[in-house]
């Protein structure tokens, strides 16, 4: 005869006991991505400058930009003044002799009235023909020196139209004969120094007529 064995009753105060759960595990290949702690609050404040120091000028920046005006300035007014002193070497050259051909102009003068005012009867006398020839030859002499240096005569003939640029008015005079506004007699030639008046040419133009008087009645009616 077999025995039945029976298991004793758990006792009623024990505790359940679920199965632990294992946790679960991550599938192969996946990256651990750790979480990002956030940033904290000074160094953000660091990062960025406040607004009125970023658009502050530097000052270095704006005196390098001072010096650099400044050089430019300086190089710009060296260059005129050596311009202005080439130009002024040039025109020295050119008319230095200016003074000295006006005073020889005046000589040359002399010369040309005594000439042109001598007597035909002493012209030909046979003692003053050498002397006369002689001063003739200086007249030209001097005439060609003056072309050499710039130096060109300024001799208006009459009925040549008034320049105010190369002749001076002495007087105004009645030439029923010649334009008004005309030169109707030289009194003095003058000169030129290249391209500039040395001395005007003194001359007497022909006055200009008054207008006629209107007709009586000879208005529109």
């Amino acid at each position: 005869m077999s025995e039945t064995r029976t298991e004793p009753d758990a006792p009623e105060d024990a505790p359940e006991t679920r199965p632990e759960t294992a946790p679960a595990e991550a599938p192969e290949g996946a990256a651990e991505t750790p979480a990002e702690a956030p940033a904290p609050a000074d160094a953000a404040e660091d990062a960025a400058p406040p607004p009125e120091e970023a658009e502050r000028p530097d000052p270095a920046a704006a005196e390098i930009a001072a010096l650099k005006d400044r050089l430019l300035r300086a190089v710009a007014e060296t260059e005129n003044l050596r311009k202005r002193a080439a130009r002024e070497r040039a025109d020295a050259e050119r008319y230095a002799i200016a003074g000295f051909a006006r005073d020889m102009a005046g000589a040359a003068d002399d010369l040309a009235r005594a000439l042109d005012n001598l007597p035909e009867s002493l012209r030909e006398t046979t003692d003053a023909a050498a002397l006369i020839e002689g001063l003739e030859l200086t007249r030209r002499n001097l005439d060609a020196a003056f072309e050499r240096h710039g130096l060109t005569r300024i001799d208006p003939q009459p009925g040549e139209p008034f320049d105010h640029n190369v002749h001076e008015a002495m007087f105004e005079l009645e030439a029923p004969g010649a334009e008004p506004g005309t030169v109707v007699q030289v009194v003095e030639t003058g000169y030129r120094i290249r391209d500039r008046l040395l001395r005007p040419a003194r001359v007497g133009v022909a006055k200009r007529r008054p207008a006629p008087p209107a007709e009586p009645g000879g208005g529109p009616e």
